[in-house]
């Protein structure tokens, strides 16, 4: 589930990735169920993994919902969405342990953890912050117990350097402050349902798929989902043990029957999978020394006949492939490749259901930003006055009438070609089709000119309607070819560009240093040249930055870009493509890369065209090498 992660002060500070810490009660077999110890009751609370490999707590009701499908079926799947509406793409695979996401095929670990029944979770207590968006985050449960802990015992405040955060609690004003950067941020307690409890082993696991079920199954669609790709997953199974085994008794495959397994009694499985009175199976479908080999079991499928006992319950065994089944490595994609990430995720969990190698990859997260960098390393470009330019409101300057700047631009056509007008779409020997709608002083609807530098032909009451159209700043712009008259400029919102050096390479540019521009617009109120003029506008995302290498060609493109944010070409102000929101400000035509040390959204580096094709886009605004020697 998507909880928002502190960082940068906000919060809790992030530990290393990888470095998970362990809970107070005790720790989960690796990749499958803890027990707690024998006759002694626990409180369970089941947690996720989350990308800074801290492990984050489902809430109690989530956790009662997935003990009680645990008592059904050990290793089967729990449709998160039955028990809370906003968890509805999220199902936990009981039997890999992982969370998977059906919209975006990530997955994630889970794990099966236990607190002390006086602890926090054991009463309902739950301890949250207040994030950036007003809203209330629970800490990690290892840190609510800690919290509540000091709590009662009626401390004034609460040191979490023990657990590894720069980060003092204080009870009396109910706050909590960053060491470092001595801000404060509310925190509260509050009563919630307790999590559920639990005494010994968990019931014994039964084979995958289940048998028969006595109830009425659930009919959602989710479940649907889930019931038929368990479906396809023993034929899948059934198709590959023919294919292996040619002259085996068949067995049935079907979800409600019985096994895809050679039946045959045997002692009921106990924690972990591995049956009471059995020696644990070891790899290649063996057993144990001293253990007997049933005669109806197959060589080699031994170790697909559980999953969980490939696992052994923490004994340290670890199943092989047995011979004749295909490695499949299926991994998490990002969406760019050729394989929908939702249908990768659902393949490795059946594959992993089926017992057969999966190789699960989460997608890896784009590098943004550039590690930190003091005041003392930043330095000013090198051939580039100044660090900064600003932006202010645009004042409508009294110029030319609009007729006097299309006749700067163009020569009369005392007799045009019989062919359209590519502004009104009439032919050019009639009347302009804005005959009647303009009535400009000395321009009559027949009257035809040509563009002295393209050389492309228009009525000239079509171009003083495109020009009363448009920015209104002098300049006009072929409709045609794009070429450009005057001086272009647009309609940005006032706002601040900073560019500074910064002591690291980018991707692709190894002995070069770093030009990092910030870009910094507030919200405020649309001007006449805006689309909705005295109505608010809004920025989202800044300040945003973007990056050049610095060498030649970046230093050029930094040039140019100051003098296309000089003409206010950077931004404007419209509907943003990635959210909808219309009078916002968004991106105008000159692309920028914003993600430093990756390029997983496109925006970043390697990208050997980049600054050619930035220069082009440059060039199709106006802004071009001659505006430099001007």
């Amino acid at each position: 589930p998507p909880v928002p992660v502190p960082g940068k002060g906000a919060g809790l500070s992030r530990r290393a990735p990888g470095r998970a810490r362990q809970g107070s009660g005790a720790m989960l077999a690796a990749g499958g169920l803890g027990f707690p110890p024998q006759n002694l009751a626990r409180v369970v609370v089941w947690e996720w993994l989350n990308e800074h490999g801290r492990w984050r707590p489902y809430s109690a009701a989530v956790c009662h919902h997935i003990e009680n499908v645990l008592k059904e079926d050990a290793r089967g799947s729990v449709v998160l969405g039955q028990v809370d509406v906003q968890l509805a793409p999220y199902v936990i695979d009981l039997q890999s342990m992982h969370q998977f996401r059906q919209d975006t095929g990530t997955m994630r670990p889970v794990r099966r953890n236990f607190y002390d029944p006086s602890s926090a979770p054991g009463k309902g207590i739950v301890w949250e912050w207040e994030n950036d968006n007003n809203s209330w985050t629970p800490y990690d449960m290892d840190i609510c117990i800690t919290i509540q802990n000091a709590y009662e015992k009626q401390h004034p405040w609460l040191d979490l350097s023990s657990l590894g955060f720069c980060y003092l609690i204080y009870f009396s004003s109910m706050s909590q402050m960053n060491r470092q950067t001595q801000r404060k941020r509310r925190l509260r307690r509050r009563m919630d349902l307790a999590y559920p409890l639990t005494m010994g082993s968990i019931p014994k696991s039964q084979s995958w798929p289940v048998g028969a079920s006595t109830g009425t199954p659930c009919s959602c669609p989710q479940c649907l989902l889930v019931n038929s790709t368990r479906a396809a997953s023993n034929a899948i199974l059934a198709s590959q043990r023919r294919k292996l085994y040619p002259g085996a008794v068949r067995q049935s495959s079907t979800f409600a029957g019985g096994a895809l397994w050679p039946p045959g009694p045997g002692p009921a499985a106990g924690p972990g999978g591995t049956a009471k009175g059995e020696g644990l199976r070891v790899a290649g479908g063996g057993f144990a020394p001293g253990q007997s080999v049933p005669s109806a079991a197959l060589p080699g499928l031994n170790n697909l006949n559980r999953p969980g006992t490939q696992r052994g319950a923490g004994l340290g065994a670890r199943a092989t492939v047995p011979p004749g089944v295909p490695a499949l490595p299926v991994k998490n994609l990002n969406g760019t490749g050729p394989v929908h990430p939702a249908l990768a995720g659902m393949t490795g969990i059946l594959m992993c259901a089926a017992g057969l190698p999966v190789c699960l990859t989460r997608a890896p997260k784009p590098i943004l930003h550039p590690p930190p960098v003091s005041k003392s390393d930043i330095k000013p470009v090198p051939g580039i006055n100044g660090i900064c330019r600003k932006t202010k409101k645009k004042q409508l300057k009294k110029s030319k009438t609009p007729e006097d700047v299309v006749r700067r631009y163009i020569q009369k056509v005392k007799n045009p070609p019989d062919e359209d007008c590519t502004i009104c779409m009439e032919r050019l020997v009639t009347s302009s089709g804005y005959e009647g709608v303009l009535s400009p002083r000395g321009i009559k609807p027949e009257l035809v000119g040509k563009l002295g530098k393209c050389g492309h032909m228009y009525h000239l009451l079509c171009l003083l309607a495109m020009y009363n159209n448009g920015n209104k700043d002098g300049s006009l712009q072929c409709p045609t070819c794009k070429a450009i008259y005057g001086e272009k400029t647009g309609t940005q919102p006032p706002g601040k560009m900073e560019f500074h050096l910064i002591p690291h390479s980018l991707p692709g540019y190894t002995d070069s240093k770093t030009i990092r521009i910030v870009y910094d617009i507030p919200t405020g109120i649309q001007g006449p040249e805006h689309p909705n003029p005295g109505k608010k506008f809004t920025a989202r995302g800044f300040p945003r930055h973007c990056y050049l290498p610095d060498n030649e060609k970046g230093r050029k493109v930094l040039k140019l870009l100051i003098v296309a944010w000089d003409r206010r070409l950077i931004f404007t102000i419209g509907t943003s493509n990635t959210t909808g929101e219309s009078d916002t400000v968004v991106w105008n035509e000159i692309h920028h890369k914003t993600e430093f040390g990756s390029n997983l959204t496109g925006h970043g580096y390697p990208d050997p065209n980049y600054l050619d094709n930035v220069l082009a886009e440059l060039l199709a605004q106006g802004v071009s090498e001659a505006t430099l020697k001007d």
